[in-house]
């Protein structure tokens, strides 16, 4: 184990920790052989650099990769490939893909640091020591419920002298070379709605550390989604505007079908038509995940929660205001973007042309249309999007991860879109109804109607699966959607120097 390198006092050390030892024993109160400067005494660059010569596999003073897997196979300690990437990564001050002995004791001493903190706040009796009970509630506190047994598991993987309590040398020798800093950091490797776009903006916020907050990552991430959104939005915008256009003109007398629907959209306005109410769909995007974030924020506050990371149910709650405060806020745009969808060749210049005719027409009200059951689809698509994918994330954690909280790509893809799946089929009746009624302004001769009476007249002229027309394209557009907005979020959040977790 990496305690017993610690202790090694026959390492030769580089010349200024060698004169910091001498020093170190040269002092009535050195005490070991080593002056406690290796034990864990005043000077860790001695024991460091003890550290340094045992992984440094092919003596050649840098530790790559490589050096770490043999090393610390050596040692007891099995780490993934990836794992140890993240570590040269992390430390690697000068890009030449290994740490030199300056940057493996800078980037411990920094992890090191880290782990203390993570340690205090796991140890929420204050005794110094960390117990099945403090790993279990801790882990509650992040919506990750594990059972007493599988607490006790994660207590032996890091007790050496058998207590079934970790003291902070044990929690430090176990945890020193490993990439994950902080048991927090599960929920950050699950980030959902920051990633996934699927055209529908109605998923609870997800939670950003306080290191985020102070170092701006916040921002990045959200800008980093908000361009993944923008791409997938536009990517899908055809599937969107036959959803749009099934949802308001199908039915038992015009049954469109997928391919049908292409060939009129086509035939009436060339190919460039299958991307009208994109322009508004992807504006939109700025000012609601904006808007949503500091209502979000807000909204912690007030639930009163003094932790940084807020249970599942306050989650929800906040998440679920946030979003109707957004939805409230950018409403009028949901409407243009329907009316613009839904617009024949020529009848609209554009979106500012749009809503002055639809205000000279109709009036203030008319961009305030469908508000209700889009207010009440909020519930059912978060609740349900966050209850799937937290399931998902609790299944794959008690059964699959052994090693590492990082589920991969491909899990975190599968249970994104299965979850965003669930979410739109809950509340998607809602979201026609909406749908239905922001559009009946430009259906000619339609009356005007309210939710519950469109509803009645839904299922009396079509039955319940009228409620669902639409869902084909919708449904096909969620797996493209997810896809490309996770491949464009990871590649924004390089070039705006996010650090990829």
């Amino acid at each position: 184990m990496v305690s017993s390198v610690l202790c090694r006092c026959v390492a030769s050390p580089p010349p200024d920790a060698a004169a910091a030892a001498s020093s170190s024993a040269s002092s009535p109160a050195s005490v070991d052989p080593c002056g406690g400067a290796v034990c864990g005494g005043p000077d860790h660059r001695l024991r460091l650099w003890s550290l340094f010569q045992t992984l440094d596999v092919n003596r050649d003073g840098g530790l790559c990769v490589n050096d770490l897997a043999v090393g610390l196979r050596r040692l007891g300690l099995h780490r993934t490939e990836g794992e140890l990437r993240k570590i040269v990564q992390a430390g690697d001050k000068d890009l030449d893909g290994q740490l030199d002995f300056e940057e493996f004791v800078h980037y411990l001493q920094d992890h090191e640091k880290k782990l203390r903190l993570v340690f205090k706040s796991l140890d929420k009796k204050n005794d110094g020591r960390i117990d099945a009970q403090e790993i279990m509630q801790s882990l509650r506190d992040l919506g990750v419920k594990i059972s007493e047994q599988q607490a006790e598991k994660i207590l032996k993987s890091m007790d050496k002298n058998g207590t079934m309590t970790i003291d902070w040398n044990e929690w430090r020798d176990y945890h020193l070379l490993h990439p994950v800093e902080n048991i927090p950091e599960i929920i950050l490797y699950w980030k959902h709605s920051t990633i996934f776009d699927v055209g529908e903006n109605l998923t609870v916020p997800d939670e950003f550390t306080m290191e985020e907050r102070q170092t701006g990552m916040w921002w990045r991430h959200l800008v980093a989604g908000g361009g993944a959104g923008a791409v997938s939005r536009t990517c899908t915008a055809p599937l969107d505007r036959l959803k749009v256009l099934m949802q308001v003109h199908a039915s038992r007398s015009n049954n469109m079908c997928i391919v049908g629907g292409f060939t009129q959209m086509i035939r009436e306005g060339g190919a460039k038509s299958l991307w009208r109410g994109n322009g508004i769909n992807v504006l939109k995007i700025a000012p609601e995940s904006a808007i949503k974030f500091m209502a979000y924020e807000q909204i912690k506050r007030l639930v009163g929660s003094d932790q940084e990371t807020l249970r599942i149910h306050e989650r929800l709650v906040a998440g679920s205001l946030a979003g109707a405060i957004a939805q409230s806020s950018i409403y009028p745009m949901e409407v243009l973007k329907t009316r613009m969808a839904l617009r024949k060749t020529g009848q609209y210049s554009g979106m500012l042309d749009c809503a002055r005719k639809i205000l000279a027409r109709e009036g203030i009200a008319a961009f305030y249309k469908g508000y209700v059951p889009n207010m009440l689809g909020i519930i059912p698509y978060a609740g349900i999007d966050l209850a799937v994918y937290e399931t998902l994330k609790n299944a794959w954690l008690q059964r699959y991860a052994v090693n590492s909280a990082d589920p991969g790509v491909f899990v975190l893809l599968a249970c994104g879109t299965m979850s965003s799946t669930c979410g739109q089929l809950a509340s998607y009746p809602l979201a026609l109804v909406r749908t239905r009624m922001q559009a009946q302004a430009s259906i000619e001769g339609a009356p005007e109607v309210t939710m519950s009476s469109l509803f009645r007249q839904i299922l009396r002229t079509e039955g319940a699966f009228g409620l669902y027309r639409g869902l084909a394209p919708n449904f096909m557009k969620v797996i493209p959607a997810v896809s490309i907005s996770y491949v464009v979020y990871e590649n924004l959040k390089i070039t705006l120097g996010v650090q990829s977790r």
